[in-house]
């Protein structure tokens, strides 16, 4: 399988998303997050610095709802982020 190389806007919008994700995190520590969502430390902190901008809708639920956020905020956010392009997979 060959990988796309992804778009500006897709790793614009993966650095938002880490961003977003780190600061939820709050005072808790990576490897507390990471473990309550079902996921390695080093998959969560890959996502948190942009070195995965794309994760899988599966992790992102599963980290959403460990840190109590919403999927319509998450999604509002990186909409912001490219507007374009989650308009166009809606």
């Amino acid at each position: 399988m060959v990988r796309v190389p992804l778009s500006p806007e897709d790793v614009r919008a993966g650095k938002l998303l880490g961003e977003m994700l780190r600061a939820a995190r709050g005072e808790r520590t990576l490897v507390q997050v990471a473990l309550g969502a079902g996921i390695s430390p080093e998959t969560l902190r890959k996502i948190e610095t942009g070195r995965i901008a794309t994760p899988s809708f599966m992790i992102v639920a599963a980290l959403a709802e460990e840190l109590a956020l919403s999927l319509d905020d998450i999604q509002g956010t990186l909409r912001r982020a490219s507007p374009g392009k989650l308009d166009a997979a809606s």
